[in-house]
């Protein structure tokens, strides 16, 4: 038998090479902030039944709602709130049959995220 040389290939030579599509990542984004969400609102609703149930509960839960960790929740999903409308408005733009070429679409990807970010820092310097 004739012998054969092995040669050594990469396993996945395309992720050398690909870059995300900006309207794939903003898309996915969409998804997760729209989930993400959750996190919020069950803090937000598990401080409300605490404030519902007794002094000493709601004291507890104030003091996680107030913490660090509180504050990253909630002004990730102040984020994500902002994120989600802006997309929301994009697609709304989309189903209307305009943007839909990608320099546009990537234009109006960017303006989501940077917007977002600009409405949650806007946001929170007004409620400070």
């Amino acid at each position: 038998m004739a012998e054969t040389k092995r040669i050594i290939r990469p396993l996945s030579p395309h992720l050398q090479i690909y870059r995300p599509q900006l309207t794939a990542i903003t898309s996915i984004l969409t998804r997760i902030t729209g989930n993400g969400l959750i996190v919020g609102t069950i803090l937000a609703v598990w401080w409300l039944l605490a404030a519902a149930t007794s002094p000493e509960y709601f004291a507890f839960a104030n003091a996680v709602a107030t913490s660090w960790f509180g504050d990253l929740v909630f002004t990730a999903s102040l984020w994500a709130i902002c994120y989600h409308y802006l997309a929301g408005l994009r697609h709304l733009y989309f189903d209307s049959g305009k943007g839909l070429d990608i320099p546009t679409a990537e234009k109006l990807g960017w303006a989501c995220i940077i917007g977002s970010v600009v409405l949650t820092v806007l946001t929170i310097i007004l409620v400070q």
